[in-house]
Formats: C-alpha cells, sequence, structure tokens
C-alpha cells in the first residue's frame, strides 16, 4: 500500500505569504467587517492613550504657591527715640521725639496716616505721610505736638499711643502702636511745662 502524501489544494484555492510573515487580510466579502473593526480599535486606542494623558496631566504634582506678604501692622515697628528740638517757628508748647519706623518683613510698607487721640493736642510729622519705609532698616520720623486746650489734655497720659494707617501689597490697615513708659513719661512732662508756661502768661 502506498504512502499518503500531502493533501494538494483543491483547485481554485490561493495563499499568500505577506513580506513579513504575516497573512494579508482577508478580502472579499469579510473586508469591511475588518477594516471597521480595526479602525474602531485603533480609535479606541487613541482616546485611551488622550485620556490617560489627561489623567497624567490632571494629577500632576503641583508647586505649593507663594504664601503672601504680612498684613502691614505685621511687618513693621514703631521704637521711640526720645525728644527732638521741634520745628523753627512754632508757638510754646510745641514739643517733638523721634520714633523708629522699621520694616522687619515683607515687602516696604507706606505710612499714609499718623494720628494720636488726646484731646488737646495737634498733631504734625516730618515727613509728612504718606511715606515710605525702607524694605530694610529704620526710617526716622519726627512727631511734633502741640497743646492747642489744656483744660483737655491729661495731666497723666497713661501709656497714650499713635494711632497710624499703614498699606502694603496686601491691606490697608489702621493700627495703634503704644511707644512705651519712656514716651508717656517724657509726653507728660511737656504738658505740663507747655500749660504751665500758659497759666504763667
Amino acid at each position: 500500500m502506498s504512502g499518503i502524501g500531502p493533501v494538494e489544494p483543491g483547485e481554485g484555492t490561493h495563499v499568500e505569504d505577506a513580506p513579513d510573515g504575516h497573512a494579508t487580510p482577508p478580502r472579499g466579502r469579510l473586508a469591511p467587517l475588518y477594516a471597521r473593526h480595526r479602525r474602531a480599535a485603533l480609535a479606541a486606542g487613541a482616546v485611551a492613550l488622550v485620556l490617560a494623558g489627561g489623567l497624567l496631566y490632571a494629577t500632576r504634582p503641583r508647586p505649593e504657591p507663594p504664601a503672601p506678604p504680612p498684613y502691614p501692622s505685621q511687618a513693621v515697628e514703631f521704637t521711640y527715640l526720645g525728644p527732638r528740638t521741634p520745628p523753627a517757628g512754632l508757638p510754646a508748647g510745641a514739643f517733638s521725639f523721634g520714633i523708629a519706623v522699621t520694616t522687619r518683613d515683607g515687602p516696604p510698607v507706606t505710612v499714609t496716616r499718623i494720628a494720636q487721640p488726646l484731646p488737646g493736642l495737634a498733631l504734625s510729622s516730618r515727613p509728612r505721610p504718606p511715606f515710605r519705609g525702607p524694605a530694610d532698616g529704620a526710617r526716622t520720623v519726627v512727631i511734633t505736638l502741640r497743646v492747642t486746650d489744656c483744660g483737655r489734655v491729661p495731666k497723666n497720659a497713661g501709656l497714650p499711643f499713635l494711632d497710624v494707617t499703614l498699606r502694603n501689597k496686601r491691606a490697608m490697615e489702621d493700627h495703634s502702636f503704644i511707644l512705651g513708659g519712656g514716651y508717656a513719661h517724657d509726653l507728660s512732662e511737656a504738658v505740663e511745662v507747655a500749660c504751665s508756661n500758659d497759666t504763667a502768661s
């Protein structure tokens, strides 16, 4: 009995290998179905890539935003420097003292107003507001007070303070600075001298 050889392809059978060894896509009735599925698979892959990229972008680590500058009242300091010579031309009863305006932190602070709450006293300053404190270091400001009504000036001011309005990049604030016991003592003495002269005259 003779052996059985390889099955011969039937008549009309034709198989081609693609150059890379893969079978070529089907032809005939199955070709449109294959093309549709292939396009859908490619589109789904592209969508998946876009979504993955968007997710990575949305969840990427972001740097912390910079901290805002401090409020001006937290960034500046007023320090009493003691008596100063009053400007020329003022009437008797005027007295002056110096303060140091120091910016401790953050951007420069502008002083837009200086006042004091005691009745019977008028206030002026050199320089006049508005003026800016330095970004680092201190600026000396000379405050001059003049007694306008001895009957309304308290004989003992306790711990008097200065009312100021401050502005920087963050905010504008009204704030009161207590200048300490040295200022209270010198102010009380100056008021006593001014009002004694007023009574004597």
